[in-house]
């Protein structure tokens, strides 16, 4: 099977999971009036698109343990998807932003829902909160009732608890640190907090705490899976700069507009010269930046070498990763699926 191939299969599988558990999901809410059909809508949107990542390493971490392939667990793997839609929600809410993949964010789309309001943003705020809310609860829906027996369930419950929690701190940590002066390590803590451990350690060591994984595969999947983590999200961050947005499904103003704490503005932000740092500061958190803007902070992070040393800590990390993965004893296809994921989740290209 060529590169690549197998985690198109995965992908495939776990769309299919989440299209038939979506749709059921969506029409029961609809049923119970017609004037939910808006937020019903809103469900299939939210979990519509996405590379599954987050499914590709919960499955591997159950392959990694010596378990055989399994339709449960690749639905209890779906489950983690969920999680990551609700995330991205309430994100998209936190953040005011405007697109997501081409398509108006769950907070602008809900406005349809108060066609004859002629204040409708606050309400489809509110009405994007409780669609996050519901997928967060449909993400737990679909975990315990995946198939796998209760036993299995049951070695993996506190982590799943770990990941809702840690996740949530790290959205927290975010907004508490938005606007504030730039500082690498506080940076590089959102990133572990609010995207490297769902996205990549959690969903791992689920994988193989359902699977029966031993403590020393449970280490080597941490030490694979928080490095890799930290490098996909810092690779996120420049891609929304310097990416594009067809690819990206994000708007290059959104982190910009939000004056995020990203590594990449921390860095940039420390090593601008007195002008330069007067003009950044000027451009972050506006709402309206025009494309010219956005070049200048481009301009301004290349220059300062901000996306060099951006670059240096993917790999960095990336390097700590692959160690990690070599150090670990796994079957021989669980460590090609594991390397290629490593490869594919820090792509300069996705």
């Amino acid at each position: 099977m060529h590169e690549g191939e197998e985690h198109v299969l995965l992908k495939k599988r776990v769309d299919q999971v989440l299209t038939t558990f979506v749709a059921a999901e969506a029409q029961a809410l609809a049923d119970i009036d017609g004037c939910l059909a808006p937020i019903a809508d809103q469900l299939h949107a939210a979990t519509g698109q996405g590379k599954r990542l987050r499914a590709a390493f919960c499955y591997w971490g159950w392959r990694g343990a010596g378990q055989p392939d399994s339709e449960a667990l690749v639905r209890a793997a779906g489950a983690i998807e969920l999680v990551h839609a609700a995330a991205v929600v309430h994100d998209d809410l936190i953040d005011r932003s405007r697109t997501r993949h081409g398509r108006p964010t769950a907070h602008l789309a809900l406005r349809e829902a108060f066609s004859d309001d002629a204040r409708p943003k606050g309400g489809a705020r509110a009405l994007a909160l409780l669609v996050g809310d519901l997928l967060m609860s449909m993400a737990g829906q679909l975990f315990t009732g995946c198939g796998l027996p209760g036993a299995f369930l049951n070695r993996a419950r506190p982590m799943w608890a770990v990941l809702a929690r840690e996740l949530v701190a790290g959205e927290c940590l975010e907004v508490l640190r938005t606007g504030r002066p730039p500082d690498l390590d506080a940076s590089v803590k959102v990133i572990r907090y609010k995207t490297a451990k769902y996205t990549v350690e959690h969903p791992l060591r689920i994988g193989g705490l359902l699977a029966g994984a031993p403590p020393r595969l449970l280490r080597a999947y941490s030490d694979y899976g928080l490095p890799l983590g930290e490098a996909f999200q810092l690779r996120d961050d420049l891609l929304g700069l310097f990416g594009d947005p067809g690819h990206t499904g994000k708007d290059p103003a959104d982190d910009l507009a939000g004056n995020r704490p990203t590594a990449l503005m921390a860095h940039a932000l420390a090593a601008a010269g007195p002008a330069e740092h007067t003009e950044l500061r000027r451009l972050l958190g506006r709402p309206d930046l025009t494309g010219q803007q956005v070049e200048r902070v481009r301009e301004i992070a290349r220059r300062t070498g901000a996306v060099t040393r951006v670059e240096d800590m993917i790999t960095v990390r990336l390097r700590q990763a692959r160690e990690a993965l070599a150090d670990a004893d796994l079957p021989g296809e669980a460590h090609r699926a594991l390397t290629d994921l490593a490869a594919y989740a820090t792509d300069r290209t996705h």
